[in-house]
């Protein structure tokens, strides 16, 4: 069974850092797209940034410059350094991966970790 494990959230004041981590495991075979979505109070659930298995990245306007996706192939791992943060960037985050195991592809959702931006 293929799961996602995220680590890395928490309280952090406007203008900080965090750098979260999601880490695939199981029957894995291949691993291609990977993504972060985040999820605000009241709203819904958006795609902040893609990164393919060759490493090309898409990222949202609104974090463009201040956020960055990145992956450890060999480790089957997302990152997302989030820098210069804002009260607005509070959110659950998700990560989110197209994973094929022994047999077919999948679309594998992680857990969620909280990002709070508060001073």
């Amino acid at each position: 069974q293929v799961q996602l494990v995220e680590s890395g959230g928490g309280l952090v004041q406007p203008g900080g850092s965090l750098r979260l981590s999601c880490a695939a495991s199981g029957s894995i075979f291949s691993v291609s797209y990977m993504r972060w979505y985040r999820q605000a109070p009241g709203k819904q659930r958006e795609l902040v940034t893609t990164i393919t298995s060759g490493g090309s990245t898409n990222t949202v306007t609104s974090v463009k410059g201040r956020f960055t996706i990145s992956r450890d192939n060999a480790k089957n791992t997302v990152y997302l350094q989030m820098d210069s943060l804002k009260p607005e960037d509070t959110a659950v985050y998700y990560c989110n991966a197209n994973i094929r195991d022994t047999n077919r592809w999948s679309e594998y959702w992680g857990q969620g970790t909280q990002v709070t931006v508060s001073s």
